[in-house]
C-alpha cells in the first residue's frame, strides 16, 4: 500500500471506532450519568435543569467520541509507514 492509502485507512478506522464509542456511550453510559449528576444539584427552575442535563450528556458523548478516535488511532497504528 502506498502512504497515500496508509494514512486513509487510519483515518477510517478511527472513524469508525469513534463513532462505535460514541454510540455506546450515547445508548448507555451519557443518559444514566447525566441523570445522576443532575439529581444531587439544586436548581432555581426547570429550564436549568434540562439545560444541565442536556451539556452533561453532550459531553459525556463527546468525551466518548475523542476516546474511540484515540483508541482507533492505535488500534490502526499497524498501517502506519
Amino acid at each position: 500500500m502506498s502512504k497515500k492509502e496508509n494514512n486513509l485507512m487510519r483515518y477510517v478506522i478511527s472513524m469508525v471506532v469513534a463513532i462505535a464509542f460514541a454510540l455506546i456511550a450515547t445508548i448507555f453510559i451519557s443518559g444514566p450519568l447525566a441523570t445522576w449528576l443532575v439529581s444531587d444539584m439544586t436548581f432555581e427552575s426547570p429550564d436549568d435543569v434540562a439545560n444541565m442535563h442536556a451539556l452533561i450528556f453532550m459531553t459525556g458523548n463527546f468525551v466518548a467520541l475523542i476516546l474511540g478516535w484515540i483508541a482507533g488511532w492505535m488500534l490502526a497504528s499497524r498501517y502506519r509507514d
